[in-house]
């Protein structure tokens, strides 16, 4: 009952339509199985998700983004991997719910300063893409450090979630191979994947959908209200878990 419309949710993201609502995969899905269980019956679902996201939006990014963006990503997935046992979900859940409303209020900051544009930039896509590397890998939470990065450039709508889509598509398949190799992928977990996987291209379609539909306007409206619902929710369950909120 779950896993059905947090897949489909993940691909309406995935197809375009404010890339914020796949962080709420693992989380909603750690309501009933561990959240490691939950990441690595996810991944195998993303991977198939990122070819039809390519075949839609195969032609349109900013490849100057991606090259800034991937070193910093895949060092950030290398130091998730090793610190993969050490770190609790909570925390994890703490910490990107810090930097959804830190990203959100920053913007509104902005909006009431002045509207100019931020540019790429080599050294905070480094970062951004550290962070975002780090945060995919152990909860394949890495929408919104992205956004954090991406947003404030205000670039065309199709080509943000294009450079999003290629941005993806290559860590998602880099954490294959860490995740084979702390066992991740049991007998089961594939299993559960593979009865899912139909839901993927479904959830695809739903959101190229939606992304052609809604004004660009709406659209970065809509982004940056669901980074914030979702970074109020993950702060509230992780310090819940932590016993600093009761």
């Amino acid at each position: 009952m779950i896993a059905i419309p947090v897949v489909l949710l993940i691909g309406i993201s995935k197809g375009g339509f404010a890339g914020s609502l796949g962080i709420l995969s693992v989380p909603l899905l750690s309501l009933l199985i561990p959240p490691v269980q939950a990441a690595a019956i996810i991944l195998p679902i993303l991977c198939c998700m990122d070819i039809f996201g390519l075949i839609a939006y195969r032609r349109r990014a900013d490849w100057r983004n991606v090259f800034y963006l991937l070193p910093g990503a895949v060092t950030g997935i290398l130091v998730g991997y090793l610190l993969f046992n050490y770190l609790s979900t909570d925390f994890i859940k703490v910490l990107l719910g810090v930097i959804c409303v830190v990203f959100t209020l920053l913007h509104y900051a902005r909006k009431r300063t002045a509207e100019t544009k931020a540019a790429p930039s080599l050294a905070k896509g480094s970062i951004w893409g550290g962070v975002a590397g780090f945060t995919s890998f152990v909860a394949h939470a890495g929408g919104p450090p992205l956004q954090f990065y991406m947003l404030p450039q205000k670039i065309d709508k199709t080509l943000y979630v294009g450079t999003s889509v290629w941005f993806f598509f290559v860590i998602n398949y880099v954490k294959l191979i860490p995740y084979a190799a702390l066992g991740e992928f049991s007998t089961e977990n594939i299993g559960t994947s593979l009865v899912l996987f139909p839901l993927a291209p479904i959830g695809i379609w739903l959101g190229v959908k939606a992304h052609k539909m809604i004004p660009e306007d709406i659209f970065y409206r809509i982004a940056y209200l669901l980074v914030l619902l979702t970074g109020g929710k993950l702060l509230w369950d992780g310090l819940t878990g932590m016993g600093l909120l009761f």
